[in-house]
């Protein structure tokens, strides 16, 4: 995954086990939400099922059964190419691409090959602009676009944008529909505000997608793609962790010295190098963005009353890997920061100061939320035959 993009997989967004009636929110609700489906971003989340990876290709059978005689073995091996290239770089091809190419226009494929012959113009300027921007990952776009340039093409030409219009028909539409009353009266914004110690655009945009499982996605702005069949409270969830994204400020003083002192922490250092790295958050940095957003989602879940119970998510998210997620809720909850709030940034910094983030503190209320003993808090995947 790259290291900034930002996911969430089907384990973090597991059925609603809590009462719907603490969604009332204030008359005039902060939070201003758009939902819309979009062809050029499903098709580059198609890239992964295509690929031929297990992680993506299980949730599409009959689709990849019906794709197979449209593209050609050069047209796969493009795609695989591409994505070993992105792999290489901790990065996963769709998500990633989303991400860049959301900077413009994503209704079609049509504008997603506009938008690749022109992108030092369409593309960069908010790339670069945006909290995501990596000089190096531009380079690996640019020299990439040949490959994708051929990509595109071949997918115009197997006709893809027709074939996922048969197989949405009118699924996003109706789901637009339902999704803006449901929606009209949920403040996410105010309540993110409230944690993150400052203020967000009111606007939330949702793309609505056929091909995104397992994932939700950020991608620029404040603005994240789901799956058009996921239930109303888990889009909530989604808007609650994904709008969070990035929570702080990766190059300030205070989270300079909190990734020292996680990196000092051997269950954490054990966690980033030997957990499943399908699922992304592959660098210390990466893993902090990500655990510090579902503490804080976890939270505004609560508060929106669309929350799982806190232990019972993380014993299973992502083969149980975000021990810092369950550690840095249990240790805001004892400070009441759910009921107060604050800015988290600073929290973080005087919490990595004052010791609450080394280790006895740290996997003592991992422990506590995720009702495991200290030893067991997390287990590395067995290795495959």
């Amino acid at each position: 995954m790259h290291r900034r993009a930002c996911l969430a997989t089907l384990a973090h967004l597991p059925l609603l086990m809590s009462s719907c009636a603490h969604l009332r929110a204030p008359a005039t609700p902060r939070t201003r939400w758009t939902v819309a489906a979009s062809e050029g971003l499903d098709l580059l989340c198609l890239l992964g099922p295509l690929s031929g990876d297990p992680f993506y290709a299980e949730w599409y059978p009959q689709e990849l059964a019906q794709l197979a005689p449209r593209l050609d073995a050069d047209t796969i091996a493009t795609i695989q190419s591409l994505k070993s290239d992105a792999a290489a770089r901790h990065s996963l091809l769709g998500p990633y691409l989303c991400l860049l190419f959301s900077a413009g226009p994503t209704d079609t494929l049509a504008q997603l090959r506009d938008s690749l012959a022109r992108a030092e113009q369409v593309l960069l300027p908010t790339y670069r602009a945006s909290p995501y921007w990596e000089a190096d990952d531009w380079g690996w776009f640019i020299a990439a676009r040949p490959a994708l340039t051929r990509l595109f093409a071949a997918l115009a030409a197997a006709e893809l944008p027709a074939f996922r219009g048969a197989v949405i028909g009118d699924r996003a539409t109706r789901r637009e529909t339902e999704l803006r009353a449901r929606l009209a009266s949920v403040d996410v914004i105010a309540e993110q505000e409230r944690l993150l110690g400052r203020p967000l655009r009111p606007d939330i945009q949702i793309d609505l997608l056929h091909f995104s499982k397992p994932h939700g996605i950020k991608v620029q702005g404040q603005r994240f793609l789901t799956h058009l069949d996921y239930s109303d409270e888990t889009v909530i969830r989604n808007a609650a962790h994904e709008i969070l994204h990035p929570p702080f400020d990766e190059s300030s003083p205070a989270i300079r010295d909190v990734l020292a002192v996680l990196a000092a922490d051997p269950l954490l250092s054990r966690i980033v190098a030997e957990h499943d790295p399908s699922f992304g958050y592959t660098s210390l940095a990466g893993y902090l963005d990500e655990d510090t957003t579902e503490a804080l989602e976890q939270l505004v879940n609560e508060r929106l009353g669309v929350a799982v119970p806190a232990g019972q998510r993380w014993r299973r998210a992502d083969g149980g890997m975000h021990v810092l997620a369950a550690g840095l809720y249990g240790l805001l909850r004892a400070d009441g920061f759910d009921r107060t709030g604050g800015a988290i940034e600073a929290w973080l910094g005087a919490a990595a100061r004052d010791g609450r983030l080394a280790p006895p503190s740290l996997h003592a209320a991992a422990a506590a939320v995720l009702e495991l003993p200290r030893a067991d808090l997390w287990t590395p995947p067995t290795a495959s035959p």
